[in-house]
Formats: C-alpha cells, sequence, structure tokens
C-alpha cells in the first residue's frame, strides 16, 4: 500500500463530473490497483475513487507540480493534482487472512449452499468459499442454464459489499473455464445506494429471510 497526504485538487471525468477543489487529503493507493482520496472528517468512506482494474500514470503539469492520472477500463479518469506532498511512504501489508463472518452470515451461507434451488429452479452449488486472489467468494455456483454464479452473503448489504462482489466478478471471468460468471448479491437488508450500484453493475440483489431458509416460514426468499 502507497499511503500519500498532499494539498492536491482532485477531477473525476466519467459518466459523472465532480471536482474537489484544493485541500489537503489523504490517498491511498493499494496493492489491487484502486486509488481512493479520503478527507479527515467522513470515517472510512473516500471523497472519490477509482476501482480496479485501473492504471495510475504520474507526471507533472505545466507548472512541473505532481498530477497522478487514474483510469479504468471503461475510460474514466481521476486526475489529481498535487501542489505540495506532505507525506509519501510504501507499506507492504501481506496477504489479508479476510473477515471472519459472523453466525448469522456463516449460518446463511451453509442455509443457502443447502438450498441453491432458492435462487432458482435447477441452481446447482459447485462449492462454498471458493478461492481466489483476493479472497474467497461465499457460494460459487451454476443456474439452470448452466451459467457460472458467484454470491455473496452479508447480514446487511451495503456498497462496501457490492465493491467486494465485483472485484471477485472481474478475477472469475479472466477464468476461461468458468466464464462468464454473473453476480448475485444476497443479504437479510440491502440498502438503497448498493441496490442501485448492483443493478448498474448487472449484480441481481436477492433480499434472505433467514427464519425461512431455516424452514420456519414456506417463503424463501424475496427477490428484487
Amino acid at each position: 500500500m502507497r499511503l500519500v497526504i498532499a494539498r492536491c485538487s482532485v477531477d473525476y471525468a466519467g459518466r459523472l463530473t465532480a471536482h474537489l477543489p484544493s485541500a489537503p487529503r489523504l490517498i491511498l493507493v493499494k496493492a489491487d490497483g484502486s486509488v481512493s482520496v479520503h478527507a479527515d472528517d467522513r470515517a472510512y468512506k473516500p471523497l472519490n475513487w477509482m476501482s480496479p482494474p485501473c492504471t495510475l500514470k504520474e507526471a507533472a503539469d505545466g507548472d512541473g507540480a505532481a498530477r497522478w492520472t487514474v483510469e479504468n477500463k471503461a475510460g474514466e479518469k481521476l486526475i489529481i493534482d498535487m501542489e505540495e506532498i506532505l507525506h509519501d511512504s510504501s507499506h507492504e501489508l501481506g496477504v489479508d487472512p479476510g473477515l471472519i463472518k459472523d453466525g448469522v452470515e456463516a449460518h446463511l451461507q451453509e442455509l443457502l449452499a443447502g438450498r441453491m434451488e432458492t435462487l432458482g429452479d435447477g441452481w446447482t452449488l459447485i462449492r462454498r468459499e471458493f478461492p481466489t486472489a483476493i479472497g474467497p467468494v461465499d457460494i460459487l455456483g451454476r443456474d439452470a442454464d448452466g451459467t457460472t454464479v458467484a454470491v455473496e452473503i452479508k447480514r446487511r448489504g451495503e456498497i462496501d459489499g457490492v465493491e467486494q462482489l465485483t472485484r471477485y466478478l472481474d478475477l472469475l471471468n479472466r477464468d476461461p473455464h468458468l466464464a462468464p460468471v454473473t453476480g448475485v448479491f444476497a443479504a437479510q437488508e440491502i440498502k438503497p445506494q448498493a441496490r442501485v450500484l448492483a443493478t448498474d453493475r448487472g449484480i441481481r440483489c436477492v433480499t434472505l429471510d433467514y427464519d425461512a431458509l431455516r424452514g420456519i416460514d414456506d417463503d424463501k426468499l424475496r427477490l428484487f
């Protein structure tokens, strides 16, 4: 991970445009290639970011100041103009063991893996905790048409979960033995912003009923 603290301005050009005026900010460049720009007053949420896969090019503008141009495969750009770099360091964090799910999420995964038909007639399980280079996919299965499907399970579905599934899908779709791979984002509750992002990325959202999956009710899922 590279950590930079700098006085900078930021411009985003893509489906939308956005501008952050000059101010001191924290910029993180992670090993997966993602770049995020943070302020000191928004908890963990970045002001702007670019998800992988993307490329980072460093150059100098007309005045000799550093300019970062981050571009994704869709041609969207995040341009960071550095007026003053206050700190620049790199740190090797190693392989992360991943998030250990709480009891409810782990049980939801177990129940859904055993009842794949609740996602659709003819659905089958390939494997739980399917390994990838960035962590295991909760469930890998096949739908009735034989298409590979990656399922990410959360107790509460938020944007971070959609981003996580997006990264898994990008990796899985590089494997010719699995591709094409589609995604299902499954949770007991899905936040509206997460649902919008998932829909935009072609990911299907499923609201899980924990009691129903345990066999307490005949209705298993509400599909959206």
